[in-house]
């Protein structure tokens, strides 16, 4: 992969652009603001996907396979940290000597000069970045922004409204987020995780000290994470932050009364000593705590309390979060972009807690990166065994990286204490057939990763209802 150069000036007009991996959610998101802006775009993927379809819509001129040629009369060039160095399009580029940008800094190109609320953090930046986009738009403001995800409500994972407000999700995982200037900076959490760029959690914490740092105006933060904990401690802001939590007793924006009731989520948020009670449409106790951070920004622009507490009830949820496909033969079938433990706990509660009592969790894990999973192995296992009643373990999506020796699913599986509760499969219809003898109905299966395992769910759904030859239990 791309190890990008983040200290490249920004040019100061961009025309033309050519965007290579266009079809990733974050990449498509950005060509759109582009196109929105008035660019003339073209791009190149591996293959087609909705993303690719809908750009083409909106205008995009995109091929698919990547070739020099494909870069016409481009006039800049934007890629992603998955890009590999020898990628003819980013050569040809080079070569000709027009700006090549990393997609952060072309997001920044678009939000300087804005006020500019960015949302970081290991797990749960997406979601609550979508709960503040759409509490704005419920109040009647027009942001515009950029997510990791697509909105549901919105359909979309982009949208270029008023110009001098932003509201983005900014990535950690290389130090991308350290270009923006934000007015308001969001913590959701401080997880150590993308070691393979930061090499140590010291250097990890190191960048959202400089991150919270940089906010202008305000600085939300977890008061129960204690790697959040740990950056508010060493920055240097002044008083700046709004502390969020329910743990903790001395949060300025504190939740409380939390009820987990049919698929959904409900709590007080407790604000300069007024109540606030909010209902939210998606589920999970981890939801409440993000809508508290998403609170924090939204009274941080200026918005009454109670008017964000009743904006924040609108969110619908993001794709890839917690989404629902399909109900066959009883078992219903979901998706989740869980790709970190805590992220995972946080999604087999949830699925807990649709499930009740009357059901069980059958997950379905696909390994993101051979680094987290070497690392990693271990905390998936105990998070599964604790939380699911049965495991199938895919291989390892690379992604950016290179395949390890000795680095496969199988570490994953192989951790677990009572090996009748996991299956390592790597082939994929194999998989399919033996969650399909598992599952009975009142059951959930979910599929969780950030790679591509969300295209297994079509082998699911067929092989759970053409299955007739259920396991005891």
């Amino acid at each position: 992969m791309i190890k990008p150069d983040l200290s490249t000036p920004l040019p100061e007009t961009l025309g033309s652009i050519h965007f290579v991996g266009i079809g990733g959610s974050g990449m498509s998101a950005l060509a759109r603001l582009f196109l929105e802006a008035g660019h003339r775009v073209t791009g190149s993927d591996r293959s087609e996907n909705a993303a690719i379809g809908s750009l083409r819509d909106a205008g995009a001129t995109i091929s698919i396979g990547h070739d020099a040629a494909h870069l016409g009369d481009a006039e800049a060039l934007v890629y992603t940290s998955a890009l590999w160095p020898d990628n003819p399009e980013y050569l040809a580029a080079i070569e000709r000597g027009i700006p090549v940008l990393h997609r952060s800094q072309a997001l920044a190109f678009l939000v300087r000069g804005s006020r500019l609320v960015a949302v970081a953090g290991a797990h749960g930046k997406t979601t609550t970045t979508g709960m503040i986009v759409t509490a704005l738009r419920a109040v009647g403001r027009e942001p515009s922004f950029v997510n990791g995800g697509v909105i549901q409500s919105l359909g979309r994972s982009s949208g270029f409204g008023d110009p001098r407000l932003w509201i983005i999700e900014a990535d950690e995982s290389d130090g991308s987020f350290l270009l923006y200037d934000p007015a308001v900076a969001v913590v959701t959490n401080v997880d150590a995780d993308h070691l393979d760029h930061y090499g140590t959690r010291e250097a990890f914490d190191e960048a959202f000290v400089r991150f919270v740092e940089g906010a202008s105006e305000r600085v939300i933060v977890s008061a129960d994470d204690p790697g959040a904990r740990r950056v508010e401690e060493l920055a240097r802001h002044s008083g700046r932050s709004l502390r969020f939590g329910e743990r903790e007793p001395s949060a300025d924006i504190r939740i409380v009364d939390v009820d987990e009731a049919d698929g959904r989520v409900a709590f007080t948020i407790r604000f300069e000593h007024v109540a606030h009670r909010v209902a939210l449409r998606v589920p999970g106790r981890h939801n409440a705590l993000n809508a508290a951070a998403a609170f924090g920004a939204l009274v941080a622009l200026g918005l009454e309390p109670g008017d964000a507490a009743r904006g924040l009830e609108a969110f619908e949820g993001t794709e890839r979060r917690f989404e629902f496909h399909a109900e066959i033969a009883g078992v219903r079938v979901y998706d989740d972009y869980a790709h970190h433990p805590t992220e995972v706990e946080a999604a087999l509660a949830q699925a807990r807690s649709v499930v009740g009592d009357g059901g069980r969790v059958i997950a379905v894990h696909q390994p993101h990166l051979y680094s987290r999973t070497r690392l990693m192995a271990d905390r998936f296992a105990r998070v599964y065994e604790q939380l699911a009643d049965h495991t199938v373990v895919l291989d390892v999506f690379g992604a950016r990286e290179d395949p390890e020796p000795g680095v496969s699913g199988a570490l994953v599986a192989n951790a677990f204490t009572d090996p009748s509760r996991v299956d390592f499969i790597p082939d994929w219809d194999e998989a399919a057939r033996r969650v399909a003898r598992i599952a009975r109905p009142g059951d959930l299966v979910m599929t969780l990763s950030c790679g591509d395992v969300y295209r297994i769910i079509p082998q699911l759904v067929e092989a759970i209802g053409s299955n007739g030859d259920h396991e005891a239990s």
